[in-house]
């Protein structure tokens, strides 16, 4: 009865992967910087190896916390918090090259620097042929995932629950395939890394969302695996809450990209 647990919090017990995820972070970046230098991608891909293990680990654990009722209500509120704290860090990540978009587009220094600014020959893609598909492809598989949401709170339906998410895969990965062979295009023609503003923005930031596209699907296949082993109740489903949010704002991400790039911008 000494060590009865009396209060709502919980205490975590000492872990190694905080320092083995930094550790392996360290080496994922400084192996990708002698990469780019030369000297092949071993230590980059250890690096790697190393970070993906401990998210599993880390998660695992998590999820495991879960299960033996550590989860208490004030613990899923700090849970919450802390993964709204991630999306908005998400929201200036991708405001950054709205913002690089958005200044060369309107603004281009190299009109104020004494130089003739010659406008570069791209090859447009066309916002209401493969674009538009993906765009509606993205939203029904929100779509999905609200469904699958509804069906697990309001009514307790596991089987649409695990028909929600699986769509919801399914239509995350056909919509890094059509961006796959978007890019299979763009990249045959005539165009260089940073010789011109557009494109160079146009794939950091399509390219950073997909992305995200592709660790949301992750994500929401976990969700999909856990339902199937009878994980998540209507009252505690925070993992799949969070998988639901992060697939929501990669949508809403999607549009702005949509409207912003391959409609305005072109």
């Amino acid at each position: 009865m000494a060590h009865a647990k009396n209060h709502d919090y919980h205490i975590l017990p000492p872990s190694i992967w905080p320092l083995l995820g930094g550790a392996g972070a360290f080496f994922m970046l400084f192996g990708a910087t002698l990469w780019m230098h030369g000297s092949g991608p071993w230590m980059f891909l250890i690096g790697f190896a190393a970070v993906l293990y401990v998210m599993y680990a880390w998660w695992a654990d998590v999820v495991t916390e879960s299960n033996v009722g550590d989860h208490t209500p004030v613990v899923r509120i700090g849970l919450r918090y802390g993964f709204i704290m991630f999306i908005m860090s998400e929201v200036m990540f991708f405001a950054a090259w709205f913002w690089s978009f958005f200044k060369h587009a309107m603004y281009p220094m190299e009109e104020y620097a004494g130089t003739t600014y010659v406008a570069p020959e791209f090859y447009q893609v066309d916002a209401f042929h493969l674009p538009l598909i993906n765009t509606l492809i993205l939203l029904c598989s929100g779509m999905a995932v609200t469904w699958a949401h509804h069906a697990l709170v309001h009514e307790n339906n596991r089987k649409d629950v695990e028909h929600g998410l699986l769509l919801a895969v399914i239509l995350g990965v056909l919509f890094t395939i059509l961006q796959g062979y978007e890019y299979n295009y763009l990249l045959h023609q005539d165009w260089t890394f940073g010789g011109d503003e557009f494109f160079s923005n146009f794939f950091m930031a399509t390219g950073f969302h997909g992305f995200h596209v592709i660790i949301g699907t992750i994500f929401l296949f976990v969700c999909y695996l856990r339902v199937r082993k009878g994980h998540f109740t209507p009252e505690k489903h925070i993992g799949f809450e969070a998988a639901a949010w992060y697939w929501h704002f990669v949508d809403v991400v999607w549009l702005f990209l949509f409207f912003a790039v391959y409609i305005w911008g072109i």
